[in-house]
């Protein structure tokens, strides 16, 4: 009997230890730094122009003091409509550039800053989307301070930005528009398939998730984006990639149905993850621009 409590033992330490080690990655993984972020930025299209653009770093605290690192980049041509720009997980700022391009042609002035915990922000853990949603309304609230006369303030995320954006959307944030690009509609599916891949057995899951609850004080089961449209009346605009297999385009597609505003949702051929406006970035700014055309009559 005391051999068979020694092994049971050790098999819950080893649980408890692979339990620990997975919600230390899901919620601390290794972040880009902003020279990272745009090396990789400049592999995949031109980035010079960032370099042209007028720029303003500032800073805006969030609900609960944490500091958020943002820059404003001016639009060439003086204009009063704005758009804030969320990245993507682990990732930087500097990863919202692939969309300020066309931002620019339409005619916005562009701030983008980067997510809790990344860039040049104090390091946090991730909560995909609880707390990210929160700093995402400070900022829209500090925007409207910040430039009053502003004629229109948009939003668009990509990845975790997406997610992001959509759970802001049950603080009613006083916008005039989002486009969520490969967004999660709820973080459980991914972090199940997630440890699927790596071999760990299903019930991993939820001894993953009660070692991050007790960590962190958040559970992943709340990490639900999809919830925040049920009363939702900002119009968004979903994108997807059709050969996303980190997060299928089932989640666009489910979030494009929950939401009571108005909506559309567009599927990128032969896009893997957060790769749509890569793959065709023309067909992609055309599907922006006929978005916000549509919100003309409204």
């Amino acid at each position: 009997m005391k051999k068979i409590c020694i092994i049971l033992a050790v098999i819950l330490v080893i649980v408890l230890g692979l339990g620990i080690y997975a919600f230390r990655v899901i919620l601390r993984s290794k972040r880009m730094t902003h020279e990272e972020s745009l090396a990789w930025e400049s592999d995949h299209y031109d980035t010079s122009f960032y370099d042209a653009l007028e720029k303003v770093d500032y800073e805006v605290p969030s609900y609960d003091g944490y500091v958020l690192h943002a820059q404003l980049l001016k639009n060439p041509e003086p204009t009063q409509k704005y758009i804030i720009l969320t990245h993507g997980h682990t990732g930087t700022r500097i990863g919202s550039l692939k969309y300020v391009r066309f931002y620019l042609d339409f005619g916005f002035n562009c701030v983008i800053y980067d997510l809790r915990g990344h860039g040049e922000n104090v390091p946090t853990f991730c909560t995909y989307s609880i707390r990210e949603s929160r700093d995402l309304c400070a900022m829209v609230e500090e925007a409207r301070k910040r430039w009053p006369d502003m004629t229109t303030l948009g939003l668009h995320g990509e990845s975790l930005g997406a997610a992001t954006t959509v759970a802001s959307m049950q603080y009613k944030p006083q916008v005039d528009f989002a486009v969520a690009d490969c967004g999660f509609s709820e973080i459980a599916s991914i972090l199940k398939a997630g440890l699927k891949r790596s071999y760990f057995p299903e019930f991993m899951y939820e001894v993953t998730r009660l070692c991050a609850k007790v960590g962190s004080g958040y559970d992943f089961n709340d990490m639900r984006p999809i919830d925040a449209l049920r009363e939702n009346d900002v119009p968004i605009l979903f994108i997807h990639g059709e050969d996303d297999t980190f997060i299928p385009y089932s989640h666009g597609v489910a979030m494009r149905d929950a939401t009571r505003g108005p909506s559309d949702f567009h599927l990128m051929p032969g896009a893997r993850h957060a790769e749509s406006v890569l793959v065709n970035y023309d067909e992609y700014k055309q599907w922006v621009a006929a978005f916000l055309e549509s919100l003309q009559g409204n």
